[in-house]
């Protein structure tokens, strides 16, 4: 049987938990069982910059972190359901990858 892999990533968390969210309710309302939401882990972009150019004074480094959320979900490769899915209003923030498995 072939199934779908779903890949979401964002940077904003509230955003790529309302797509797992709607996801879900599609497959619940079609009686679909699906695998997931399974939070993958989360990478953490740092960079370190220099606040001053003259570079004087011991607190002259300003720190950056930027985190990108991954969810996976799996479930049965059924057309009604992937082209619900598809019908989706994705916002910018989040990045969405479909996979077909055999």
């Amino acid at each position: 049987m072939a199934y779908t892999r779903i890949k979401l990533a964002s940077i904003n968390i509230e955003k790529l938990n309302q797509i797992v969210g709607a996801i879900k309710e599609i497959a619940t309302r079609s009686g679909v069982v699906i695998k997931g939401p399974i939070p993958l882990p989360t990478k953490k972009l740092k960079i370190t910059v220099r606040r001053s150019p003259c570079g004087n004074g011991t607190s002259t480094f300003d720190r950056f972190e930027m985190r990108i959320h991954k969810r996976l979900i799996e479930l049965p490769a059924h057309e009604n359901v992937l082209h619900n899915i598809m019908r989706l209003p994705i916002p910018k923030e989040v990045n969405v990858e479909i996979e077909m498995i055999e």
